[in-house]
């Protein structure tokens, strides 16, 4: 970061947020990809990039030759689905936040086989302040530097934010939210999914067998923490600048869901957009294939004492 700086010291000190952020939360697996895929095809709209994410210290200087000359580090498809990969798709800031040094939950991906870690911080519960204030200085700090990248809006995604919106719309009072659901049925399965595929190709230990794995309390617990905090500290957000949608519609009728959320949000002429989400929708949308789960009559038993809220606040 110390060359970053040097050299881009002036365009990093004065670099600003081009526009409210528009933040992307919802539980894994619920749709959060896909939505940020699409928001994105809106080039009014920009993102942090996988290489900005994974090298969040320096990609000032050295994005254009990984975009160039490396893109064979990357396999072509995430593990856990069938979506794309690149160094210049969208990606989670979470991952910048853990690669600078910031606790985060994502630091389990890393050593499996140690546990959850950093639990507190998918909603700051028991946090200290100096350390809330360090985390929000370097989002602010890494959205900046995006941000004077691509000298547009910017459309974040992560699960992990679901349960900090209150302390985002604090540190970004104009930001803008969209929340997505899916039914647990198939919510709950599919993160098992992501999160086995995860241990297995990024882990630094061999994972542990699956009957011995924890995974399944793990996500339980995660979707239980996240959606207390986020029901308690979605009411500090106004309510222009929330909404809620669903990701069997999103994948029903994906125009229509889309200019629901820019009305919604005041977002931008959807008009402007349109024609280019309808074609995804008619030629790749219908090629998409999401993987198949299975649930066991004992599994939704489980499923609906331990997140009965989301199914009744959410209709599923």
């Amino acid at each position: 970061m110390g060359m970053q700086n040097l050299i881009y010291r002036r365009r990093i000190r004065e670099a600003e947020l081009h526009g409210p952020p528009v933040f992307i939360i919802g539980h894994w697996r619920s749709g959060t990809t896909l939505l940020h895929e699409l928001m994105v095809r809106d080039e009014r709209f920009s993102s942090p990039s996988t290489f900005q994410c994974f090298a969040p210290s320096h990609f000032l200087l050295t994005e254009w030759f990984f975009q160039r000359f490396a893109k064979w580090l990357l396999p072509g498809k995430r593990p856990m689905d069938n979506m794309d990969t690149g160094w210049d798709r969208p990606q989670e800031d979470e991952f910048a936040l853990v690669n600078l040094g910031l606790p985060s939950p994502y630091r389990r991906i890393a050593f499996p086989r140690e546990g959850a870690v950093d639990m507190e911080y998918l909603d700051f519960e028991g946090v200290d302040e100096a350390a809330r204030q360090q985390w929000v200085d370097t989002l602010r700090s890494f959205l900046h530097r995006v941000s004077a990248s691509t000298t547009r809006p910017l459309v974040i995604k992560s699960p992990t934010h679901t349960g900090r919106v209150g302390h985002l719309a604090a540190a970004f009072p104009q930001a803008r939210f969209i929340h997505i659901t899916r039914d647990p049925r198939a919510l709950f399965p599919s993160t098992c999914r992501l999160w086995r595929s995860l241990d297995d190709v990024q882990g630094l230990q061999a994972p542990a067998p699956t009957s011995d794995d924890g995974i399944e309390e793990y996500v339980l617990d995660c979707l239980e923490k996240m959606y207390r905090a986020f029901h308690q500290q979605k009411q500090q957000i106004d309510q222009h600048h929330l909404i809620n949608i669903r990701y069997e519609d999103l994948i029903a009728d994906p125009v229509d869901t889309l200019q629901t959320i820019y009305d919604s949000l005041r977002l931008a002429d959807f008009e402007t957009v349109r024609e280019d989400i309808q074609t995804w929708a008619e030629t790749e949308h219908k090629s998409y294939q999401t993987n198949a789960h299975q649930l066991s009559s004992e599994q939704e038993k489980l499923l609906r004492e331990r997140w009965g809220e989301y199914f009744d606040e959410y209709g599923y």
